[in-house]
């Protein structure tokens, strides 16, 4: 959300305040990583007793939040060296007169003094509170717009299973466990249902496509594989699923058959034979030797001419 503003001279620029907020979280947490690589450190320079006692304590010195405000942002990041480079004198006013006072630098800095952020479950330039409430925005089931920054307009994106402008409704799909008005528990129907009141297969309002009702109500599987008209290629065959079914290739001993393996085939291919009900591959022909190891068929003169 840009937020377009207007200056005394007349002229406009606007700000990208769901980024600045950004920017900002991220320097502050660099920062405060600073705070923590830095906590256990002395002005080094060999003669800390008598440096802390002549200049000041490092632990609150000048010299530290220098140490700490040149890593705070990435030499590559140009949106945080250009807030660190304008809010500096903030954040020495902090660290000198407001830390002790006011310790949480980012509720500090971001939310109460350069305004680009909220706290969590508001929104908007006034941070307005989250529809559900700053705990809960969109009732725990949803995000709220803007939520955070000084951009959007709290409206909720529902998660999955929830719907309307609370987040409180079910949608397609899912039926209502739990609700009162502050509160919505919604979980998923059966894999039969369209929509339902409960989560069985007994429960559904209408039955998806591939399922049907039977006589007690409940939504059971077609099972499309025992239709008259055969629903797959000549060389497959048909297995049933949940609401579905797939088509799967015949073993390549079968020509038609009606499941996995060579023992399931209706007839067996070309160069293939039926043994005890199982489409085998034929032997090749193999030569065979009379015992003058002269081959069937052959003239013995052909081998004395040899």
């Amino acid at each position: 959300m840009f937020v377009i503003l207007f200056l005394s001279l007349g002229s406009t620029y606007s700000k990208d305040f769901k980024a600045l907020c950004s920017t900002c979280r991220q320097l502050v947490d660099n920062f405060d990583k600073g705070i923590e690589k830095t906590a256990n450190q002395n002005f080094g320079g060999g003669n800390t007793a008598w440096e802390e006692r002549k200049l000041s304590k490092y632990e609150s010195s000048e010299i530290r939040l220098m140490e700490i405000l040149e890593g705070a942002c990435y030499s590559s990041s140009f949106e945080c060296n250009h807030m660190l480079e304008e809010n500096e004198e903030h954040f020495e006013t902090w660290w000198f007169k407001r830390k002790t006072k006011h310790p949480d630098l980012f509720k500090w800095f971001c939310i109460e003094t350069i305004e680009v952020c909220c706290p969590k479950g508001s929104f908007g330039p006034d941070c307005n509170t989250c529809v559900g409430g700053d705990e809960r925005p969109c009732h725990g089931n949803g995000k709220c717009d803007g939520d955070g920054t000084r951009a959007g307009n709290g409206k909720c994106s529902c998660d999955k299973g929830y719907e309307g402008e609370f987040c409180l409704d079910c949608s397609d799909g899912y039926f209502s466990e739990l609700r009162n008005d502050t509160f919505s528990l919604c979980k998923e129907c059966h894999e039969s249902c369209v929509t339902c009141t409960g989560g069985t297969n007994q429960d559904c309002k209408e039955c998806r496509n591939g399922w049907e009702e039977d006589q007690g109500g409940a939504c059971i599987d077609i099972n499309e594989c025992t239709n008259d008209s055969a629903p797959c290629a000549d060389n497959q065959y048909c297995l049933n699923t949940d609401g579905s079914f797939s088509c799967k290739a015949c073993n390549t001993g079968c020509s038609g058959c009606k499941g996995p393996g060579a023992d399931r085939c209706l007839a067996c291919a070309d160069g293939y034979k039926d043994e005890d009900g199982t489409c085998t591959e034929e032997d090749k022909d193999v030569p065979e030797f009379n015992s003058e190891g002269v081959q069937t068929g052959e003239s013995p003169e052909k081998h004395e001419d040899l």
